[in-house]
């Protein structure tokens, strides 16, 4: 996977380089084309004007059909790359012929090409980009159009005017362009790191699905077992009322476990159900929370609905279901008050809150939940982050995100956003 992205980054960075080249060209052909119509009134330099406007001419009808075609597709070649540079270089070793070869003090504007394909290109095209250089500028020593210039002093004058209008310009490119390739690379780097992070938690999920796979084929003959003892102990007449109540909860407890163990096995490898049916957003949740309550019995909690109609249809995936139950469970397992699970929606985005009134999240709860496990407890419950591990892996699946955060009132308040056009029918 990463591997993968890394590709992908390779052909989306070229062409940002590409666009990037593209919109730098027009701006040099645009400030060429005016020293070539303003120079000869205003610095008294004969100039060639009009094989220099063709040759830009060419170059900006050249750059017109590139913009074209690279604003429209979404990755490109290091070749492609390749051949805009050759064209850079072409195109100022044509203007320098014209106006003094290798004499003309902006001869020196054939390195930022040479510094732009070493940030963009690979070794290969590096190496023969550079020898174009060198064999452009070392022909334009010998062949050349001079310009007549017949004072000598005025010359040097002018041939130091324009070494310093060099040095700037190619000072600015070279900044300009280093900064946004670095820019590039460290986004690159943050998605590289973001995806070797995902395949770390994907890991411990195989490694976990494969644990709760057995432990579901493991835990049915004790939980048969410990369902036969409590329905024999509940009509022992030797009992008193309040010791069969208790057993009749353990019962219902071992049920609860029954069905839960065997929904396991039957959703495990599926991620969205084909034929299940929409279920409205409020009755849904109304559900869920419902069925948490008969394992949570003793945890006061409320749900709340704060969007306004119409309600959105969702498909009811299992995996969702669990990823709220789990935040609902590790809200339980704090204490400290009541729970609310909020929903709200738009257009667009389906909200589902969980806050408690607990002591809040820690820092480093904040900083690894949901990415890694951790030995630290989950907000004081002594859990592990496995449940919190376990939904935000659904959460990215659905192409979500989960937000850990304190409340401004005290307790902690976990939030789930999805996108409604992945859990919509």
């Amino acid at each position: 996977m990463i591997s993968n992205l890394s590709r992908s980054w390779d052909g989306a960075q070229t062409l940002a380089s590409l666009r990037r080249l593209i919109a730098v060209r027009w701006v040099v052909l645009g400030l060429a084309a005016a020293v070539i119509l303003v120079a000869p009134f205003l610095l008294a330099i004969p100039l060639m004007a009009l094989p220099l406007l063709a040759i830009i001419g060419v170059a900006a009808l050249f750059n017109g059909f590139a913009w074209r075609r690279f604003r429209s597709i979404s990755a490109a070649s290091a070749a492609e790359l390749f051949r805009q540079i050759c064209l850079d270089l072409a195109t100022l070793a044509a203007l320098m012929f014209f106006s003094g070869g290798a004499t003309n003090p902006l001869i020196s504007l054939l390195l930022p090409s040479v510094a732009f394909a070493a940030l963009t290109l690979p070794r290969p095209y590096v190496v023969v980009v550079t020898g174009l250089a060198i064999a452009a500028y070392s022909a334009l020593m010998v062949v050349f159009v001079p310009l007549p210039i017949g004072d000598g002093s005025r010359a040097a004058q002018l041939h130091l005017s324009g070494m310093w209008l060099t040095f700037v310009v190619s000072a600015a490119l070279m900044a300009w362009f280093i900064m946004r390739m670095m820019a590039t690379i460290r986004q690159r780097d943050a998605e590289l790191a973001a995806a070797s992070e995902r395949a770390l938690r994907d890991e411990h999920l195989v490694a976990l699905g494969a644990l709760a796979a057995g432990a579901a084929h493991e835990l049915g003959t004790p939980l048969a077992t410990m369902a036969v003892i409590a329905g024999e102990l509940e009509h022992d007449t030797t009992l008193n009322e309040a010791a069969r109540a208790d057993i009749g909860i353990l019962r219902g407890q071992i049920a609860a476990c029954k069905t839960l163990l065997t929904g396991l096995t039957e959703r495990a490898g599926v991620g969205r159900l084909e034929n299940a049916s929409a279920v409205a957003v409020d009755i849904w949740i109304d559900a869920l929370h419902r069925r948490w309550r008969q394992q949570r019995t003793h945890c006061a909690s409320r749900v709340e609905i704060s969007a306004q109609p119409p309600t959105p249809e969702i498909i009811a995936d299992p995996a969702l279901e669990q990823g709220v139950i789990n935040l609902l469970n590790n809200a339980a397992n704090v204490g400290g008050g009541e729970i609310v699970l909020g929903v709200q929606w738009n257009a667009t985005t389906l909200v589902i809150e969980v806050r408690d009134q607990g002591p809040g999240f820690s820092a480093e709860v904040l900083r690894q939940a949901g990415r890694i496990p951790f030995s630290a407890n989950f907000g004081g419950s002594g859990g592990s982050g496995i449940g919190l591990l376990l939904t935000q892996g659904v959460i990215d699946r659905l192409g979500g995100r989960l937000v850990l955060a304190n409340a401004a009132g005290g307790g902690g308040l976990a939030r789930i956003e999805l996108p409604l056009d992945r859990i919509s029918p």
